[in-house]
């Protein structure tokens, strides 16, 4: 009977310890507190020749506590927010923000896509669509090949012909065999379709970035060697910039909107070829107007 006694005794202390861990538990709080500014600051794109897009992100600190360990806690990002500032005149802050609810981090800003439209998102199973003067919304996407395998990872969305957009990989193009080459993007439709090159496009290999303006085909071409950019309209090169803005050898050329933009320099196409009249800091918000000489920051 004595050893019952104690037995139950033992259990009944056991199950008290329990439910004390679970109290403890339950009244333990986690705390989330958000950073009043906004960190991480990037270009994304250029509206037109006096207006960029800038990207940025909130930070947020997690506190937890627990009974088996010690007070700790989490730094992570979210709230991501899209700016358009003026970069050619001075102004005390941005003509327009948008902020996105989301808790985590959504990949929002992987590219320019239009000249008011970023792009992002979890290619090619959705892509997020972000427009200035607008929030952000998500489109699902499927996807289908023609002749082609071995689909690439998305790192380029830029308007194409017939009103679709044209999707390419880092080294998409040059893809050997039967490898996809690119992937067409049918908004309305909700498709994306891999495909190899058929012979009217095969010249666009040598592009370091490729869109369509109406029913052309331009491309930017980079020279490793001398460092000067080319521009080609349907396979014809129409002008070759010299380097006179101290390129590197990895200098990085991409259309954004209507802006050409090479390694840092901004530039336009102008009647008799490009012409770059800006350039972007590679530290925070900042640009240099070079016909002024003047400074833009924010």
């Amino acid at each position: 009977m004595k050893m019952n006694l104690l037995k139950s005794e033992k259990l009944l202390a056991v199950a008290m310890a329990v439910f004390a861990c679970v109290c403890m538990w339950g009244c333990s709080k986690d705390r989330v507190s958000w950073n009043e500014g906004f960190s991480g600051s990037q270009v994304v794109g250029f509206v037109d020749d006096s207006l960029v897009m800038v990207g940025s992100y909130q930070q947020r600190t997690e506190s937890h506590e627990g009974l088996f360990e010690p007070y700790w806690d989490v730094i992570e990002s979210g709230h991501e927010r899209l700016c358009v500032y003026n970069y050619r005149v001075q102004e005390e802050g941005p003509r327009w923000c948008d902020t996105l609810d989301e808790y985590n981090m959504t990949n929002a800003f992987r590219g320019q896509m239009t000249d008011s439209i970023v792009w992002g998102g979890d290619m090619p199973n959705s892509i997020r669509l972000w427009k200035v003067g607008e929030t952000q919304h998500q489109i699902k996407l499927r996807t289908s090949r023609e002749n082609c395998s071995d689909e690439f990872r998305v790192v380029s969305v830029k308007q194409w012909l017939d009103g679709k957009f044209i999707a390419r990989g880092e080294e998409s193009l040059t893809a050997a065999s039967d490898s996809c080459q690119y992937a067409v993007l049918d908004t309305v439709a909700r498709m994306l379709t891999y495909k190899r090159l058929d012979k009217d496009l095969e010249w666009i290999k040598a592009c370091d970035d490729v869109r369509a303006w109406g029913g052309d085909v331009y491309c930017l071409s980079f020279d490793k060697v001398d460092r000067s950019a080319s521009l080609f309209i349907n396979g014809k090169r129409t002008y070759k910039l010299e380097n006179d803005y101290f390129w590197t050898a990895g200098a990085d050329l991409s259309f954004q909107g209507y802006i050409l933009l090479f390694e840092r320099d901004v530039c336009r196409i102008v009647e008799d070829g490009m012409a770059c009249f800006a350039s972007v800091s590679s530290n925070g918000v900042s640009f240099k107007n070079k016909l002024e000489n003047t400074y833009v920051t924010y």
